[in-house]
């Protein structure tokens, strides 16, 4: 009967330390506003890390697109001074006379006289400045582009037109050298570099063409000094002849003897016979008296001295 009633008690508190010691402890509540606090500067914190890195990493992307801008532009604007400097300052050597067509000479001066665009670079330190740079520098290599294109077919408008001149001057010395060379081989070469349109062949043969030409002149000139010369000589020598076979021919048919007859007499083919002059009478030496002569007589032809017979 006293173990039911036993069973029957209400339970009784421990008191005293066996009381507090069943007791749980109260939790404080001040962590939970600083846990919040803490996870919000967290956050803050975080979120400008993640704006920092992103920014960083636009910087970044701008400065690489800007670096590639400017290299496009280096390379474009060294393609383009290479032109300048070097067929362009060629073809621009070119005169007037030296085309068929001489606007092809003053649209290359013109072109040559384009001003290239100033490189600045990429100096900007923000994203945007660094973006507006990049586009600039993306410009300017279009500009060389498009100028370097255009130079390229002012160029070659000059050396067509040098090249047709050259090949009229050609076709007109081919055609004026026919019959006036030493060797018509220079002709046929000048003739297959003319339909080559090659330049350099085409000198190279016009320089034979001219040279064999002046050897024709010389040799032609040559020829009719000597030919001329011998026909001096020729005339010279039938001068000397006909003077040596030309002189005085016509002489004195002198007397031939005395035939006697008439001082008058005629020779029978009516004229009158040549009568000779008496020989002169020498006067006679005395010979004894004062009246006494010696006889002399005298012979001789006609001509000569007489002399005693």
């Amino acid at each position: 009967m006293e173990e039911k009633n036993i069973a029957s008690r209400p339970p009784v508190e421990p008191s005293g330390a066996a009381g507090a010691a069943e007791k749980p402890a109260s939790k404080p509540k001040w962590p939970i506003p600083a846990i919040a606090a803490g996870a919000v500067v967290v956050l803050v914190a975080a979120g400008f890390a993640g704006w920092h890195a992103y920014t960083a990493r636009e910087l970044d992307a701008a400065k690489t697109a800007c670096a590639e801008a400017a290299d496009t532009l280096r390379g474009k604007a060294n393609e383009y001074n290479a032109l300048v400097n070097g067929d362009a300052k060629t073809a621009s050597e070119t005169t007037p006379k030296q085309v068929r067509d001489a606007k092809a000479v003053d649209a290359l001066k013109a072109a040559l006289k384009a001003t290239a665009p100033e490189y600045e670079g990429c100096t900007a330190d923000s994203k945007d400045g660094l973006d507006a740079a990049a586009a600039k520098l993306g410009q300017q290599a279009e500009w060389y582009e498009s100028h370097e294109k255009t130079l390229t077919g002012a160029v070659k408008a000059v050396e067509t037109s040098k090249l047709d001149k050259t090949v009229d001057d050609a076709n007109a010395l081919l055609k004026s050298s026919d019959g006036q060379v030493q060797d018509d081989k220079t002709r046929d070469a000048l003739s297959g570099a003319i339909k080559a349109r090659d330049a350099d062949a085409i000198a190279k043969a016009v320089k034979q063409v001219n040279d064999s030409v002046a050897a024709k002149r010389k040799a032609d000139e040559e020829a009719q000094a000597q030919a001329e010369a011998a026909a001096q000589a020729a005339a010279a020598a039938q001068a000397a002849q006909s003077q040596a076979s030309g002189g005085y021919t016509g002489g004195y048919s002198g007397y031939t003897g005395y035939t006697g007859g008439n001082r008058g007499g005629s020779n029978g083919g009516g004229q009158p016979a040549y009568t000779p002059p008496a020989a002169p009478q020498p006067t006679p030496a005395p010979s004894g008296g004062d009246d006494e002569y010696e006889t002399i007589s005298w012979c001789g032809t006609l001509g000569s001295d007489p002399a005693r017979c």
